[in-house]
């Protein structure tokens, strides 16, 4: 998720006060937010996206250890660590173009006088840990599950790399297309998943759920697309996926729905 991506790589080492603190931690979140650095399209979607609303919510502080997973100026700002779970490039089956893929991912972020070290753990169905058990305050996904649920036990296994990964009373952070009121479709396959069924997940891993928000609600969003969330934007789809865009498809009402109604959870691991 590249638009909060680069929001907590780009904001600086505050040892403050409670009061004070919390100003810093503001001041340096909209500075992310607000940073040159960030890329355009990114920019372009924050009235949908609400990268501020929603890293305040999952309780963003200065010095965190944050895991993005499938994804920093704000972690080198606050003295904090941030970690991309991407490419898992000790899968052998990994494709060429995933390979390549985080490369360029890896060199986008090297300017360590922007971004500070991130560091780039391998993450994916067969990958081992994403840190050393304990390690981190912050976990974070973003429209993610669904790719995970289609695939037999891989949520299973990658929430609970989530849950060993996580300091106890450390947060996972999500948000994902949400398919309520209406059912989801073949586990989450048109990239709708209903709320209940993400919580089960994360339940199952040994999660409490500790709140939800309507930060990314969209009630414009009826969830009956031809071409899944993926017609709406940012993707557009204008034919099944890996068939050539339709130039005559009427793109108009699904354009006019904006982004997906997404669920916003925030979950803790027990103290």
């Amino acid at each position: 998720m590249p638009l909060r991506r680069q929001v907590l790589l780009l904001a600086a080492a505050f040892t403050l006060s409670a009061p004070a603190a919390f100003a810093a931690t503001d001041a340096a979140l909209k500075a992310a937010i607000a940073s040159p650095n960030r890329p355009a399209a990114d920019v372009a979607r924050d009235g949908a996206r609400h990268p501020y609303e929603s890293l305040i919510f999952w309780g963003l502080k200065p010095k965190q250890t944050v895991i993005e997973v499938s994804p920093a100026p704000y972690a080198k700002a606050t003295g904090g660590t941030y970690v991309a779970g991407v490419a898992d490039l000790a899968n052998p089956k990994l494709s060429e173009g995933a390979r390549k893929g985080r490369a360029a991912f890896e060199a986008r972020y090297a300017d360590e006088a922007k971004y500070g070290k991130p560091q780039f753990a391998n993450f994916g169905p067969v990958s081992g840990p994403l840190g050393a058990p304990g390690s981190a305050d912050i976990v974070l996904t973003a429209r993610n599950v669904h790719n995970w649920t289609v695939q037999p036990g891989v949520a299973d296994k990658v929430f609970a790399d989530f849950f060993a990964v996580l300091k106890p009373g450390g947060v996972l952070a999500v948000e994902e297309h949400r398919a309520d009121p209406r059912s989801e479709k073949a586990a989450g396959a048109d990239g709708y998943l209903n709320t209940a069924t993400v919580i089960a997940i994360a339940e199952k891993a040994g999660f409490k759920l500790d709140a939800q928000s309507e930060i990314n609600a969209n009630p414009k969003d009826t969830k009956d697309h031809p071409f899944g969330v993926w017609t709406l934007p940012p993707v557009k789809r204008t034919a099944p996926g890996g068939q050539p865009a339709d130039p005559n498809f009427d793109r108009s009402k699904y354009d006019a729905i904006g982004e997906s109604d997404r669920m916003t959870l925030r979950f803790r691991k027990p103290a």
